[in-house]
């Protein structure tokens, strides 16, 4: 049997290692249009900004190393240029000499991967135009840089890649510009939780804007729609990626509705023998159990390990059984990750959901090190399974991160989050870990009434509300929602009968929001029926307000 896989980076060489690993008799070759094979696309950014990153660190396996390990046949700078799926073989085109020819396979693997996305914008063909998504890429625009000596750079695009490029071109003392169309920083992030990324970018004296459309790149500057100009040495396009899927388009494979190659949980396409896997292949929602498409180097890495598993083993052991969309990024010392569906995709899937955030600090608050993080997180009412994830803080987040990709991806509610033994000493955790913290707020708002209220239903609305500040007086002082009436904890018990008087809902908060719970639970005790606390408290309302309100 013969298996010729299109494409060799994450996807492509991880098929042909496992289908080696399964069998010895397989003839198998690799055709790769780039020069460089299996190499490390999100390391990129990094080698920008490092010195100490080589090419070789990113590209660590060429063709002969597989040749040696594995007896396969690998060809880079080779295209192919069409699939007769009738008769069952492609045409190859050598981009080293021009030669051309037709070559049969018993199986085929579309590991094409993803093209960075152009938009429409007048001169982004010019020289000082960059996008970051081969290898090629990479070596091309480091050396723009040290022979242009570039002073000014825009990013067009506050994605994974476009925040990685900004940190690591400030890093190399290029005075930097971040430019997003959508109106909020990280758009895969609720807009809630961006404002805390955009509130550290501004805390660094970072330049950013958000709404902005780039129409124009000129030799030196941008232009926006708006008519906001930057000046530009240099231009980084980092608008998203899209599914490479031009040959099983003209294959006649199904396409999905996200646009990537429809396959099923073999990595089979609607063609026999034809498989794809990777950031050209359609995934689907772990949590919703809908079509996604979220390209990811692991996700690459895991399709392609079970589609050389099917294709080497009868039967195959492996499936595919989908993905949250878990992603995490580091930009200087702060932590962003997210999994599961994101509250505007919950809202629009018909869900009805809790939504809560968690302020709490990563390990025990005394020591030194310690630092916040910010959890949102959602969950279904009617299930109590929890939805999504998404956190922000300086240390920790990819811890957390994991366990609710865990527990989620093995159908846990939010009771099943405060069963948990996760691991506990000062230095590493809080007794009650955030994790826990997290279910059991969720626990205490869809089943025991203790109703927890958003900044963003709040803001606008004071008025509606008998809001309580249960904050000392001093930190009452120094700030708080205008319309609301300070009563420390210690004094609510003795304020029962005044508050008696309000024919209003009541709102309860503190600075993150325990305190309010516990003054939540005081006026539920005493016999008020509508009382909700601040979704992470003050910090949590003045934060959503100074962005947001």
């Amino acid at each position: 049997m013969k298996t010729i896989i299109v494409g060799g980076v994450a996807a492509g060489t991880s098929v042909a290692a496992k289908l080696r690993r399964n069998s010895e008799e397989e003839e198998i070759v690799l055709y790769e249009k780039g020069e460089y094979i299996s190499y490390s696309t999100c390391g990129m950014p990094y080698f920008l900004g490092h010195e100490e990153i080589s090419r070789t660190d990113l590209t660590p396996r060429d063709p002969e190393w597989f040749r040696k390990r594995f007896a396969m046949h690998i060809q880079t700078r080779h295209e192919v240029l069409s699939i007769d799926r009738e008769n069952k073989h492609i045409e190859v085109h050598n981009l080293t000499s021009g030669e051309r020819w037709k070559e049969g396979y018993d199986r085929l693997v579309l590991a094409t991967g993803s093209f960075a996305v152009h938009p429409k914008i007048e001169g982004i063909q010019k020289s000082h135009v960059h996008v970051l998504k081969h290898m090629e890429d990479a070596v091309g625009l480091d050396s723009y840089i040290r022979q242009h000596q570039v002073q000014t750079a825009v990013i067009i695009g506050s994605g994974f890649i476009g925040l990685e490029i900004l940190e690591n071109l400030i890093k190399r003392g290029i005075q930097c510009q971040l430019i997003e169309a959508q109106n909020h920083l990280l758009p895969a992030l609720d807009a809630d939780m961006s404002i805390w990324l955009e509130d550290y970018l501004k805390e660094k004296k970072i330049s950013f804007s958000v709404q902005e459309m780039v129409s124009e790149i000129d030799d030196k500057q941008i232009r926006c729609r708006s008519g906001y100009t930057a000046d530009a040495d240099l231009v980084i396009v980092a608008a998203g990626v899209a599914p490479e899927t031009r040959l099983a388009r003209e294959a006649g494979i199904e396409i999905g509705s996200t646009g990537a190659i429809k396959v099923d949980d073999q990595m089979q396409t609607s063609v026999p023998d034809i498989l794809a896997v990777g950031d050209c292949a359609e995934s689907w929602s772990i949590a919703s159990g809908q079509p996604l498409y979220r390209p990811m180097g692991s996700t690459a890495n895991k399709t392609g390990r079970i589609a050389g598993d099917v294709l080497g083993s009868s039967p195959a052991s492996l499936r595919f059984e989908g993905v949250l969309g878990t992603g995490i990024l580091k930009f200087f010392d702060l932590e962003v990750g997210f999994t599961g569906l994101s509250h505007r995709y919950a809202k629009k899937a018909g869900y009805d959901c809790e939504l809560i955030h968690v302020i709490k600090e990563n390990q025990s608050s005394y020591l030194s090190e310690a630092r916040q993080m910010v959890i949102k997180a959602l969950a279904d009412r009617k299930t109590g399974k929890l939805l999504g994830v998404q956190i922000i803080g300086q240390k920790g987040v990819d811890k957390r991160l994991d366990v609710f990709v865990t527990a989620m991806t093995f159908g846990a509610t939010v009771k099943d989050l405060f069963k948990l033994d996760l691991c506990y000493a000062p230095p590493f955790s809080t007794t009650k870990d955030p994790v826990m913290y997290t279910g059991m707020i969720l626990t205490n708002a869809i089943y025991h009434n203790r109703r927890i209220i958003l900044p963003e239903d709040l803001i606008g609305r004071e008025e509606e509300y008998t809001i309580i500040d249960v904050r000392s007086a001093s930190d009452f002082a120094k700030s708080h929602i205008p319309t609301a009436v300070n009563i420390p904890l210690a004094e609510l018990r003795s304020k029962i009968d005044w508050l008696k008087k309000s024919d209003k809902p009541l709102v309860t908060h503190c600075n993150k929001g325990t305190t309010g719970n516990a003054a939540q639970n005081v006026l539920l005790n005493s016999g008020f029926s509508e009382v909700y606390n601040i979704s992470g408290g003050y910090k949590n309302y003045s934060m959503t307000r100074r962005y947001m309100g």
